[in-house]
């Protein structure tokens, strides 16, 4: 049986991110052609939808994969934070790199539901109980300007908060990016706000603000007199269900265990109206969805056809079959189309600049371009031989086209650079192939994420470039690939990215990195000295690895105290790639006690570079592409009055914490414990037991080893437990304690919060260092998080603090003796302070962990 799929007129996104499998993050897409039947679909709807929230994994991707796929909506998701202050599940990234890990997890999770991902210049630094302290951390004006800009590019005919104003949703970020959406829907339609943006962009008044209303977290906020929407459709075409594409995007959420099973059958959503003419029937009441909502523009003429009028044509495929098995048919209708549109912005360019019109004519020219690119099979391919290109050296690139269906494409050709390959005459289904040797010039700029170029703030990224700001990533280096197709010339840009096969993954794709000439790491990252030692002396190794063939004269110099110290000056080699290892004494002579000293290393290099080099970072896992950034690596060197009671440390690794580089840095001896070592007899010769962070959350084992550890613990051994935690995301399937207490979700936010001492003299605030208020001084992000609750009588409460306006809250520190041993549970954050090398924190944990009842076997 025939059928005649009409697409009258143009307009909609091109579902490029409709992956749907569970492909490995970096594979290119290709497309079905019932997913160019989609494509095609979305030409003809012109609405589009922004969705904002605070944090990665805020958004409801259910919604987003419905609004995308089904409504054929332009669709968003901004996200005001990368996510920078949550915890890892999956590693020990903190902070930076911990965004950056989130930031790829949303960008894997918008592949998946088809929305696209935009973020403001918001850092997350740490759970905040209250918007006002959220807003005045990140800087109101400057993050309200940031969603401001969104909404002037996006130019959404409806918004969607998360989240209330009124705090049911909990975290102060969450209430933050209400207030701020809030207020961005009415200064983005005044042009005395933020006037600076209005040379890229025009005012934009949405249709309406709306607040998706939730049943979660024993926090039930819908009703039945809000607007409601079932978004648990079926899409034959995807052959899938929302809930089902929704759990696999979600899933992308990896860092926080955010895995979720698929959902099929009806699924409602709720809406309330917040600001804007309220719906009764749809999101887009009011709005028109089609090509006549810009008739207006299209009567915009010029002096010389002061009447024209541009009108879309319909377009008729007459023949299910045809078009399934044959999409190229369509590019000869697509490509008038193209024309049709380029003619309409040319006409309008002068009247209509930043208008509607002039954002639907340029999104619909981009996508009619990659419909054309997908319908014919098109294939190109820019890879180069290295992951890294090399400032001052040579990249070679292999230029790949092929016109795997035949359709009437000609004369292709790729611009690398400043300079234009010219390929062969295009034959049907055959690989068309060049070589080109690129040259990056020595003052190429780095790879490197473009929130990352400036010194950030506590609570923002400073971003000097207004049009970078909103992007989720900057854009890759690569390569135009320009053709004739039906007579016309479409220029397409593609990636230049790096490519390998793994025996066991297969074929994987990476981009690739501008780097420097060499880079200079140190280690370790901190270097504890005990004061109460005369002259003690350690030793920081610097590594200097050579990106390209070195042959000069070549110094190494490191900054003590302003003052620059030459540690080597001489003639040497390096071959590309070779790693050179440079160890320098450092003595706490001169130092002060408690006051930290940051020690750079800088490597200069005779005629190539006479200024401190950058090491890189490099962030690996499978589920999204390598992340790759450049950074100052210094070395913080801390003096100070440390006493430890034991040497030999056993470590439960958990979700990723540095713990074990800490303990070795007070001078412990430290052995990571499978579970097959937990046994009474090893556990003998460890002074203390420390769990990794959320240790009984990630380890199902944790179980079979209970009676082991408290046999340890009563026998004379110290378990010194980190913060779990237990709600409906992660809970603990173990008993973790030799007398009962619950986890909590109570929390110390305040990280200059007032600390008191309730049990004065007990040992943990005495032995072997005297602890004092000053102890806490200089501690980052937060207190204590996950305390303890409904403790047992046989548990002593150390300490109590608050957060403003809150009570005392005594649960940050648990401790109780069971037979000869000890039981610590804390939610105090060391596995933030002692990285960054909090001196008052390093004291606590070295009382925390003493223990002189165990003798010590090597």
């Amino acid at each position: 049986m025939k059928k005649i799929i009409k697409v009258k007129s143009l307009i909609g996104i091109v579902a490029m991110s409709c992956c749907f499998l569970n492909l490995p993050a970096q594979t290119p897409k290709s497309y079905t052609s019932s997913e160019i039947l989609l494509q095609l679909k979305k030409l003809n709807v012109l609405g589009s939808v922004l969705y904002i929230a605070a944090h990665p994994d805020d958004e409801n991707t259910r919604l987003l994969a419905y609004l995308a796929n089904e409504k054929l909506y332009r669709t968003g998701y901004l996200s005001l934070t990368r996510g920078d202050g949550g915890q890892n599940l999956i590693g020990d990234e903190q902070g930076v790199d911990l965004g950056l890990i989130r930031t790829q997890e949303l960008l894997a999770a918008r592949r998946v539901d088809g929305a696209e991902q935009f973020f403001s210049r918001a850092f997350d630094f740490g759970f905040s109980k209250s918007p006002e302290e959220a807003l005045r951390i990140w800087g109101h004006d400057k993050i309200l300007s940031d969603v401001v800009w969104v909404i002037r590019k996006f130019k959404p005919d409806v918004i969607i908060s998360r989240f209330p104003t009124t705090g049911e949703g909990g975290h102060g970020h969450h209430t933050a990016s209400a207030i701020l959406a809030e207020e961005a829907f009415d200064a983005a339609a005044d042009a005395t706000k933020f006037p600076e943006q209005l040379k890229y962009v025009s005012v934009w008044q949405a249709k309406r603000l709306l607040w998706n209303t939730f049943n979660f977290g024993g926090n039930n906020t819908q009703r039945d007199d809000q607007l409601k929407l079932d978004c648990g459709d079926y899409n034959p075409i995807l052959g899938k269900s929302y809930g089902e594409i929704a759990a696999t995007s979600r899933s992308m959420h990896k860092s926080q265990g955010f895995g979720v099973p698929g959902q099929r059958g009806s699924i409602l959503e709720y809406f309330k109206t917040i600001k804007g003419e309220a719906p009764k029937n749809d999101l887009m009441d009011g709005v028109d969805l089609s090509w006549k909502r810009l008739d207006k523009y299209f009567n915009c003429g010029n002096s010389q056809e002061p009447n024209r009028v541009i009108k879309p044509i319909s377009i008729e495929i007459k023949g299910e079959k045809i078009f399934y098995e044959k999409p190229e048919a369509l590019i000869p209708v697509l490509v008038q189309y193209y024309e049709l549109l380029a003619e309409a912005k040319n006409l309008c360019k002068e009247t209509s600049k930043f208008t509607e019109a002039d954002y639907w004519v340029d999104k619909k020219i981009t996508e009619i371009k990659s419909i054309i690119e997908n319908a014919s099979g098109l294939f190109m391919e820019a890879v180069a031989n290295t992951q890294y290109a090399v400032q001052g050296d040579s990249l070679k690139v292999t230029l790949t086209v092929n016109n795997r269906s035949g359709a009437n494409i000609l004369s292709a050709d790729a611009q690398i650079d400043t300079t234009y390959v010219i390929f062969d005459q295009l034959k049907k289904n055959t690989n068309a192939v060049k070589n080109y040797t690129w040259f990056i010039q020595p003052d190429t700029k780095l790879t490197q994420p473009y929130w990352l170029e400036n010194q950030k703030e506590k609570g923002s990224f400073n971003v000097d470039d207004q049009l970078k700001i909103g992007k989720a990533e900057n854009d890759p280096l690569s390569v135009n690939f320009s053709m004739m197709i039906e007579g016309k010339e479409f220029v397409f840009t593609k990636p230049l990215v790096y490519k390998y096969t793994d025996p066991v993954k297969g074929e994987l794709y990476e981009p690739v990195n501008i780097i420097t000439p060499a880079f200079i790491g140190s280690s370790p990252s901190l270097v504890l000295l005990n004061s109460a030692v005369k002259n003690q002396t350690k030793s920081i190794n610097f590594v200097v690895q050579a990106n390209k063939i070195i042959t000069d004269s070549v110094k190494l110099i490191y900054n003590k105290n302003d003052i620059d110290v030459t540690a080597f000056n001489d003639l040497s080699s390096f071959a590309k790639s070779e790693k050179k290892n440079f160890t320098v004494p450092f003595s706490n002579t001169g130092l002060n006690e408690n006051d930290p000293l940051t020690v750079n290393g800088i490597f200069a290099v005779k005629n190539i570079l006479q200024k401190q080099l950058v090491g890189q970072r490099k962030i690996n896992y499978d589920h999204i592409p390598d992340i790759v950034y450049n950074y100052v690596d210094p070395v913080k060197i801390i003096n100070l009055d440390l006493k430890t009671v034991g040497n030999y440390a056993g470590y439960i690794p958990g979700a990723g914490d540095k713990i074990p580089e800490a303990l070795e840095q007070m001078g412990y001896k430290v052995v990571t414990l499978k579970e097959s070592d937990i046994t009474p007899n090893n556990l003998r010769q460890f002074d203390v037991i420390v769990t990794g962070v959320r240790a009984y959350n990630t380890n199902d084992w944790m179980a079979n080893v209970y009676d082991a550890l408290m046999q340890y613990v009563k026998e004379g051994g110290v378990l010194f437990t980190q913060y779990n935690t237990n709600n409906f995301i992660s809970s603990v399937k173990s008993k973790i304690a030799p007398y009962p207490f619950t986890i909590s979700r109570n929390r110390i936010t305040d990280e200059e919060a007032k600390v008191n001492f309730l049990i004065p003299d007990h040992k943990a605030l005495n032995y072997p260092n005297k602890i004092t208020p000053k102890d806490f001084d200089g501690w980052i992000q937060e207190r204590s998080i996950y305390n303890a609750e409904n403790a047992d009588t046989a548990y002593k409460k150390i300490l109590s603090m608050k957060d403003p306006g809150e009570k005392e809250q005594e649960g940050s520190l648990i401790i109780a003796n069971y037979g000869k041993g000890r039981f610590v549970y804390t939610g105090l954050v060391f596995f933030r302070e002692l990285p960054a090398g909090v001196p008052g924190a390093y004291r606590l944990f070295a009382n925390l962990i003493a223990n002189k009842r165990v003798k010590y076997i090597k």
